[in-house]
């Protein structure tokens, strides 16, 4: 298990580091929407996100030319980036009006969707084990968004 985690090569610690970092981009929001306007501070966040990847891009030698893209790729990554603006505008305006230790895990209640939107539309089949980490998820959410 040890040798999964720290295998660079590997899924699982690529989407541990996500983990992470989505844990810091939560509390560092936090503290950054204090005081201004929401959509503001993701425009911001989002700004910076280009220039910043925009630079790993170029400095990595992966530069290519966008527009020879497939029309499907350009089709997708334009609703994936859509849903991605929605998505953030959403969380800064949670995180400006909740704790972060509420708002994050809310927000990856996403996993649960993406689990059951892969497997209808496309067709992946996650075992039962898989599954119930899933419901498990989910579960977790229901306790968060229950009042006390």
């Amino acid at each position: 298990m040890l040798s999964a985690m720290l295998d660079t090569s590997g899924w699982f610690f690529w989407a541990m580091l996500s983990a992470v970092f989505a844990a810091l981009t939560a509390i560092f929001a936090k503290v950054g929407v204090q005081g201004i306007d929401a959509d503001l501070a993701t425009l911001v966040r989002t700004a910076i996100i280009l220039v910043v990847l925009a630079g790993f891009i170029w400095l990595g030698g992966k530069w290519s030319n966008p527009f020879a893209l497939p029309a499907r790729s350009w089709l997708f990554l334009g609703l994936s980036a859509l849903a991605t603006g929605a998505s953030w505008v959403c969380y800064f305006r949670a995180l400006q009006a909740g704790d972060a230790s509420k708002v994050a895990p809310v927000d990856k209640f996403s996993l649960v969707l993406v689990a059951l939107f892969a497997f209808v539309f496309l067709g992946e089949r996650p075992s039962a084990r898989d599954w119930l980490g899933i419901a498990l998820a989910a579960a977790g959410v229901a306790v968060l968004a229950l009042r006390r």
